[in-house]
């Protein structure tokens, strides 16, 4: 027991790594829960051809989970091929591809790579919210009908998510992980294509609502365009609550573009923009993370 908090972080993209980087620096064991449900890109390319959970944002927490950004093999992962049939594609994305073909098992594609990067699993660990093939629907305010998560992230007025098909499972260990935590992190990044997308899976939301973990959302520092257009703090919190997900605490950036709104749910504000305010600098993260969170007990 070292004293050191049980860290689960849940969500997807850049934000989601900003995350990861800031747990490493004040838990004693980080559990990464990615979204799959990306149909853009190289991931969409690859889920086009191969039944597999989409590959890209567990690419990117491996990276930010093994502190490889700036080596060989952490660049490597993000090398995106030109000029040849592999045009568009990151080694990341065709790693986990080439491993669970060969292994048949999406989550042990994951953990192999883990380990070629040098993850402790013992201290960390990234896990898909699913490793079914799973896509994202909406229904607008308007009544629109929307598929897919690159549709969806340009949309405005989104009123409820949803994931098709709606029933997929989590892997083995993912709800544990969730009840052993002392604090949960939900994002920062999009709204309903990241964070939504992987707290919807129903194992992961019954998880979430159980827990006795602090379960914080962590709010983007400004705008997003198309999902969440118009958004301040209270109708991201909003949101979360009108789809099962109820918030102990929100941080806030100090100074953020977004206004606060009536926020239904404690507010702790903290200085946690970057150069240029418009991402999550993981330093002052982690500062600010580290401050909220509950003492660790021998109970968990």
């Amino acid at each position: 027991m070292t004293g050191r908090p049980y860290v689960v972080a849940i969500g997807g993209g850049r934000g989601l790594t900003a995350t990861l980087r800031a747990a490493r620096r004040y838990a004693d064991v980080v559990t990464a829960v990615v979204a799959t449900a990306d149909d853009s890109g190289s991931t969409g390319r690859l889920r086009a051809a191969l039944p597999i959970p989409a590959p890209g944002d567990l690419r990117r927490c491996l990276a930010a989970l093994a502190d490889v950004d700036d080596r060989p093999l952490g660049l490597a992962l993000e090398h995106r091929f030109e000029g040849t049939d592999l045009t568009g594609h990151t080694l990341g994305n065709l790693m986990l591809a080439a491993l669970f073909a060969t292994t048949g098992d999406f989550v042990e594609a994951t953990d192999e790579v883990a380990r070629l990067l040098g993850v402790d699993p013992r201290r960390g660990r990234v896990v898909p919210a699913t490793v079914e093939p799973v896509h994202l629907t909406c229904i607008t305010g308007d009544g629109r009908r929307v598929r897919g998560q690159y549709a969806i992230s340009k949309t405005a007025g989104i009123d409820r998510l949803a994931l098709d098909p709606p029933g997929v499972k989590a892997p083995n260990g993912v709800v544990d992980a969730i009840h052993r935590a002392d604090q949960v992190v939900l994002g920062p990044g999009s709204l309903y294509t990241s964070i939504l997308a992987a707290v919807l899976v129903p194992d992961v939301l019954a998880a979430l609502r159980t827990t006795t973990a602090q379960r914080v959302y962590v709010c983007n520092v400004e705008p997003e365009p198309g999902e969440t257009e118009g958004y301040d703090v209270a109708a991201h919190v909003a949101a979360l609550h009108r789809h099962g997900v109820c918030a102990d605490v929100v941080l806030v950036p100090r100074d953020t573009a977004l206004p606060l709104g009536d926020v239904s749910v404690p507010v702790a504000h903290a200085d946690v923009a970057g150069a240029g305010g418009t991402a999550h600098d993981s330093w002052k993260l982690a500062v600010a993370l580290a401050a909220i969170v509950p003492a660790r007990t021998d109970e968990r």
